[in-house]
């Protein structure tokens, strides 16, 4: 696996919104929601605890956590 190299910017709102959508669109999620001060509220099954997490910062590493962890459960296509 390559590495990529360190992001430029910090993560956006934005940009955490549309992982956010993604991942509950894609049932990763059961939901991800946004609040007044800027944290987030997210919970991966309906009767599962909700998390609070920090920033887009932590949204996007759940992003990719949720990610890697998808990729190594998933049978090599070749």
């Amino acid at each position: 696996m390559i590495p990529h190299p360190p992001r430029s910017a910090e993560p956006t709102y934005a940009e955490a919104s549309a992982w956010a959508d993604v991942l509950v669109s894609r049932r990763l999620l059961h939901a991800a929601v946004l609040t007044p001060t800027g944290q987030w509220l997210v919970q991966t099954q309906p009767d599962g605890p909700v998390r609070l997490l920090q920033g887009p910062a932590d949204v996007l590493a759940l992003a990719a956590t949720i990610q890697q962890r998808t990729r190594s459960t998933r049978p090599e296509s070749r």
